[in-house]
This record gives structure tokens, C-alpha cells and sequence, in this order.
């Protein structure tokens, strides 16, 4: 068995940051949370920094599956329960793309990812009775949030992990908006979102990851004051007798996606819509995807098939990798 562990989704281009001549103090904070590595960069004082930082480590004390102490742990081990407003606001956010998706994203799904072993490291492949069993137990719907009560049925367990990152992105970016900060980069372990756009004006540059090529990228996305979210296959995986097993699960099947997407990537004003409509895209498939695009709205997104595609929403400024062997098509607004 051979395991690979996780890869940045995203690649931040041209971290460093001209003002148009003039002198400037950018400041960097390097930091660990969930689970990741993350470098919070602003033309701001360190202390916003660290309050920014602050603000994503108060989430995941509170949204953390594996932290006994954190409400969703209670939550998991009790049937429910009553939670604090920020983790009901949480939830709230995570069941209302549950209910946008009709499911493709659903927080429900964790008891199927902790038996592939995505979740402790000790990967297998469960048999489809033992799925079957599982998926039970897997439904959105039946997980009742009344203010800040929660209660769900025996058997379930829930996971905000699909959408904490992004929302944590973007709560930290509202608090450094709000103290004053209008350049700055936070980049979540690949998940990446922004304040404003360079000092010079100019958008940010991120890149996406080419899905064959961890050294490479696709293409290049240019925004500003938005978040930027890729769900890919090659985040985390295993390989038995010669199969990839990666970890977005289809809710439905309780196996992993294979829709054809390889990469899906989401723009938006907010980032926990694109942490959570990223996995939901990579579950449906192009077909689908771009269906639910033209109706949802409110988001772009970049997909890359295993057919050599990129598909990509005419609202974004996208160029592709010279090195990059996927042909582009844009669709039509």
C-alpha cells in the first residue's frame, strides 16, 4: 500500500508585493492549524496578523472532529447537543451548501472517510456491506439545527472540515477589513483568500496546481478581494493493487468521486461558499457542475477533467501554463 499525504492545492504567485515605488511594511505570519500550514501576509501591523490567526484557532477549537474538547467532538459523542453561536453559525453556513448541492456536499459523509482511513492514517478499503452499512447513516437532512440546539440520529456523525477552512478564511479577512487592512493574502494550506488586491493595484496571482504534476501548475488565476478554493484528488490518497483511492467521497456510493473532474477549483466573495462548492463540483462532474453553475450562481469556478480539459466560467481572468498539456475551453455566459 502507498500513501501520500497532502499537497498544496494552490501555489501563491508573486508573494512579494510592490506599493508603485513607495516604501511599504508587509508583514508575514507563519502558523500551524488545521491540520496545515498557513502564511497570513498583509501591509498591516503583526498584531492584526496574530488577531487574524487567533480568530481561525478559535474555530478549529471549536469545529475540530479529533479535538475532545472542541463542540463538534461533544457533538459526535452525545447525538447532539447545545453549541456555541459561532459554531451554530458554522453549521448553519455548512447545512445550507448541503442543501444548495442536494447533497454532492455532505456532513455527514465522516463515519465513510474514518473507514477508508483518511481521518487516521491507517488507509483500507472497506468492503461494500460495511459501505453500505455506513451510508445509513449519511443524510444532511436529518441533522436539526433550532438556534443553537443540534440533534441528529443514532449512528451519525458530522465533519465541518469541508467548509471550516474557507470559513475561517473568510472571517479572518472581515476582521482585517474591518481594522483598516486593504492589501493582504491568506493563504489556509492552499486555500487561499484575499484582502483587496496588491498595493499597486494589480490582482493577485494564484495558481493552480496541475493534477499530474505536483511540481507544475495549470494555469493562473488573477482576483481580488476573493477567495480562491481547489479540491483535487491528489490532496490525499492511497493506492492498493494498483488502485488510487482518493479522499472526496461521493455521498451517495460512500466510495470515492469519479465524475470525471480531477481538479475543481472555486472563486467567490466568500470563502466558505468555495471550500464547500469546490468538493461539491469535484463530486457531480462537468455536466452537472456547469448546470449548477448556470442556476446557483454567484461564483466561478475551474475545472480540469481527465479527459485533458479545463473548463473554465467567463467571469475570470484565467491563463493557462505554457507547460500545461489541457485544452481551455471557456464557457458561454
Amino acid at each position: 500500500m502507498k500513501k501520500k499525504g497532502f499537497a498544496l492545492i494552490t501555489l501563491v504567485l508573486l508573494l512579494t508585493l510592490s506599493a508603485c515605488g513607495r516604501a511599504a511594511v508587509q508583514n508575514t505570519l507563519d502558523f500551524f492549524a488545521m491540520d496545515t500550514i498557513m502564511t497570513f501576509s498583509a501591509y498591516a501591523d503583526k498584531s492584526l496578523l496574530e488577531g487574524a490567526r487567533d480568530i481561525v484557532a478559535d474555530i478549529e477549537s471549536r469545529a475540530s472532529t479529533t479535538l475532545e474538547s472542541s463542540e463538534v467532538y461533544a457533538l459526535n459523542r452525545d447525538g447532539g447537543g447545545t453549541v456555541s453561536a459561532e459554531t451554530a453559525a458554522l453549521l448553519d453556513t455548512a447545512l445550507t451548501m448541503c442543501r444548495a448541492t442536494d447533497g454532492a456536499f455532505d456532513v455527514s459523509i465522516y463515519p465513510v472517510v474514518r473507514a477508508w482511513g483518511f481521518t487516521t492514517g491507517e488507509y483500507r478499503v472497506p468492503s461494500f456491506d460495511e459501505t453500505a452499512a455506513l451510508l445509513e447513516h449519511v443524510d444532511y437532512a436529518r441533522i436539526r439545527l433550532d438556534g443553537r440546539d443540534v440533534t441528529f440520529p443514532d449512528g451519525m456523525e458530522i465533519d465541518l472540515g469541508g467548509v471550516a477552512k474557507g470559513y475561517a478564511g473568510r472571517e479572518a479577512a472581515a476582521y482585517l477589513r474591518e481594522h483598516g487592512v486593504t492589501s493582504g493574502l491568506l493563504n489556509l494550506g492552499g486555500n487561499v483568500q484575499t484582502v483587496g488586491s496588491k498595493p499597486d493595484g494589480s490582482p493577485w496571482r494564484v495558481a493552480i496546481r496541475d493534477p499530474d504534476n505536483e511540481q507544475s501548475y495549470a494555469g493562473v488565476v488573477e482576483i481580488r478581494d476573493k477567495a480562491a478554493v481547489t479540491s483535487g484528488g491528489y490532496e490525499r490518497y492511497f493506492e492498493e493493487d494498483g488502485e488510487t483511492y482518493w479522499h472526496i467521497m461521493n455521498p451517495a456510493t460512500g466510495r470515492p468521486a469519479r465524475n470525471g473532474v480531477v481538479s475543481a477549483t472555486v472563486v467567490a466573495d466568500d470563502g466558505a461558499l468555495c471550500d464547500a462548492l469546490s468538493t461539491a463540483l469535484f463530486v457531480m462532474g462537468a455536466e452537472k457542475a456547469e448546470r449548477f453553475w448556470r442556476s446557483y450562481g454567484g461564483f466561478d469556478m475551474i475545472l480540469i477533467t481527465d479527459e485533458g480539459e479545463t473548463i473554465v466560467t467567463p467571469g475570470l481572468s484565467y491563463t493557462p501554463a505554457d507547460s500545461a498539456a489541457y485544452t481551455l475551453r471557456t464557457l458561454e455566459p
